[in-house]
């Protein structure tokens, strides 16, 4: 019996091993994003009696080198397609983009790899088997986000790989960036004053867009609450990503113009985008304050020694400090619904 020592090591190690004990299915979506994978839930369920077999899986559960081996023993041997999208690049799953391309080589498994911050990645291209057209429209249509995208990206993702499935067409409900109030969803910010005159404090809070598709704006709205309650003029601001070339003069612009007292900035990474000096949230010349969005439960995050996880320390607090920005503390946390048998998924 041999002991293979392996000498990589990165954010994908941390955590404990664990057996996600799907059995296979057709299709298997993986995502670092819970709201992905509610997306890809509903869209399924939507559609179920048209497109094939799917297995849903946060790749946090797919941390440990020893779980991506049981997975893909037990789950990924027996699909005919993967779609994978991840934050943060081919660092934050290299041991597990190794693995799936070696297994790919064996059976013949179609292999999607895309980005979940809204750029093209030639890296995540390399790791991916299918034609570059497919990768882009895949990317797309997880861009827009919601349960209709993600429908479509199942049934893309099916003909990929060679099964049945009907051609749907997507449906980009959302805008890619705008205002949000918690009682009124998209605010378009043409035509009328985003802020009503007042003396109060203004307060704005930065948020992923991909929390309006999924559904999932209960920590922004909780947010934006307290702060109105605390005597601010708060509202939202949505988008896809802040390093997104369109994105960033757009956010600069406005923050320019609202001159907030304060924000509030509940995306990960750093908002430098390639070669940029400053980030889009500079331009108000306000306090920015970074929140995070564990990616844990409570009682995981309470009994940690050092509170957040690896991962989450780096997208929520290392990345974010390149900005200048200030760690304000963790605002919301994680918690499993049952699990759905037809999914092997607990959002």
């Amino acid at each position: 019996m041999h002991v293979v020592v392996r000498e990589r090591h990165g954010l994908d190690e941390a955590g404990a091993a664990e057996d996600l004990g799907q059995a296979p299915a057709d299709l298997v979506v993986l995502s670092f994003s819970d709201s992905d994978l509610g997306a890809f839930a509903a869209g399924w369920r939507s559609a179920r009696d048209h497109l094939p077999t799917v297995r849903l899986a946060n790749l946090r559960r797919l941390a440990h080198p020893l779980s991506v081996d049981l997975y893909l023993e037990k789950t990924l041997s027996g699909a005919k397609a993967v779609l994978i999208r991840l934050l943060g690049g081919v660092d934050y799953w290299r041991y597990g983009l190794d693995e799936v391309q070696a297994l790919a080589a064996r059976t013949g498994l179609a292999v999607a790899v895309i980005p979940g911050d809204g750029y093209d990645d030639p890296r995540l291209d390399q790791a991916s088997n299918l034609p570059i057209s497919t990768l882009r429209r895949l990317k797309h249509l997880t861009d827009q986000g919601g349960a209709a995208n993600a429908r479509a990206a199942l049934a893309q993702l099916a003909l990929a790989a060679g099964l049945s499935a009907p051609l749907i067409r997507g449906a980009g409900d959302v805008p890619r960036l705008g205002f949000y109030r918690p009682e009124a969803g998209p605010v378009c910010p043409l035509g009328h004053a985003i802020f009503t005159a007042s003396d109060r404090p203004r307060a704005v809070v930065v948020f992923y867009r991909s929390f309006l598709t999924a559904a999932d704006t209960h920590p922004v709205d909780q947010l934006i609450t307290a702060l109105e309650s605390a005597g601010f003029d708060a509202i939202g601001l949505f988008v896809p990503s802040l390093k997104d070339a369109d994105t960033a003069p757009w956010v600069a612009r406005w923050l320019s113009r609202l001159v907030p007292d304060v924000i509030i900035n509940a995306t990960a990474f750093s908002a430098r985008g390639d070669g940029a000096d400053a980030s889009p949230l500079d331009a108000a010349e306000a306090p920015v304050l970074q929140v995070a969005l564990a990616g844990s439960t409570r009682a995981a995050w309470a009994g940690a020694e050092r509170g957040l996880a690896p991962a989450d320390l780096a997208m929520h607090v290392v990345l974010p400090e390149i900005d200048g920005r200030l760690f304000s503390g963790v605002v919301s946390f994680k918690e499993p619904e049952p699990v759905d048998p037809d999914l092997g998924f607990a959002r």
